[in-house]
């Protein structure tokens, strides 16, 4: 056992925040090494310790399709991508019922996602008649594009509890996104009361120990309630996809690092695609979702599997699934 990384693991563990430098080393120790498991361990019982052995399931809803004009070279949903060339907005009445669905599945919270080919006010609009549909306890959640103090204030006043939004690794290089818009986002939704879920990702192997490190320490600074590590889904005929994918054996390491290194201070960790390798590392969200994706070319995905299928999976990995409304946004 290298004395040095298993130092760094147990600073963690102890409640000690873990330096940058810190992080790279434990990014680079060998995933299949006594160290690596060392380090799933750790991520593991620091969930276990924030959570009380809890784990949820969140239930998303894309409620559009089609060319998205920020362009993310990892998205099905990019213009320039063609995937889906036409515009399309699901019914609002074909949403609810989706919605509706995954509440009563038990998912613990509902996403609402939309494309920035939505405008606010659209959103807001479609936010509101899904609030009222679901149970009040249920926190509802908006995916979205940025948007602006005022905006914020609208959400909050809709009935959105949250919000899920990331500074992407390579965000404004391989999207058309700028990095200091998304983190100005995120400030505003916590003025007005949001809370935040983030995530590390999407993870290729062409990425370096610095740049997930550098974004590691970013979504720390951003302090959410529940935070995640995603590797990217190669969609075929992206650019991207000419890098391969990570393992999931590969993600649960870094998933244990990028949980490290947030500390006691965030509930939630979770990985976007349910796999036991994760749960067993200390990712104790899921999620299940629905209508399209940008991580697939289906007008109706099933990313996440089901709620029932996500659920299953984080009992066998040894979690107790959360009946009821998330904790993590604010739920008791």
């Amino acid at each position: 056992m290298d004395k040095g990384i298993a130092r760094i693991v147990y600073k963690a563990l102890d409640g000690g925040e873990i330096t940058a430098a810190e992080i790279k080393k434990l990014l680079g120790v060998a995933w299949l090494s006594e160290e690596g498991f060392l380090l799933q361990y750790a991520s593991r019982k620091m969930s276990e310790a924030t959570a009380r052995g809890k784990a949820e399931v969140h239930g998303q809803v894309g409620i559009d399709i089609g060319p998205c004009p920020k362009n993310c070279e990892y998205c099905s949903f990019a213009a320039k991508h063609s995937v889906f060339p036409a515009a399309k907005v699901h019914p609002l009445a074909e949403i609810i019922e989706t919605c509706q669905g995954l509440e009563a599945a038990g998912a613990n919270a509902v996403y609402l996602m939309a494309t920035a080919a939505v405008a606010l006010p659209e959103y807001i609009r479609y936010a509101r008649e899904v609030r009222a549909a679901l149970k009040p306890e249920t926190p509802l959640v908006a995916n979205i594009d940025d948007f602006d103090e005022e905006g914020a204030k609208a959400l909050r006043k809709a009935g959105i509890a949250g919000i899920y939004h990331c500074v992407r690794i390579g965000e404004g290089k391989v999207t058309a996104i700028d990095p200091q818009v998304r983190v100005r986002t995120i400030k505003a939704a916590k003025k007005a009361g949001l809370l935040l879920g983030t995530s590390v990702g999407p993870v290729g192997p062409e990425h370096s120990v610095e740049e997930v490190a550098a974004t590691t320490v970013l979504t720390r600074e951003l302090k959410p309630v529940n935070n995640a590590a995603c590797r990217r889904i190669n969609i075929p005929g992206l650019p991207l996809s000419a890098h391969g994918s990570v393992s999931y054996a590969r993600m649960a390491h870094i998933l244990a690092v990028v949980r490290l290194a947030n500390g006691y201070d965030i509930i939630g960790f979770g990985t976007h695609e349910p796999n036991g390798m994760g749960a067993m590392a200390g990712a104790n969200l899921f999620w299940a979702e629905r209508g399209a994706n940008p991580r697939d070319t289906s007008e109706a995905t099933v990313r996440g599997w089901t709620v029932e299928q996500a659920r299953a999976l984080l009992e066998e990995a040894g979690w107790e699934a959360l009946t009821g409304p998330s904790v993590m946004f604010g739920g008791r």
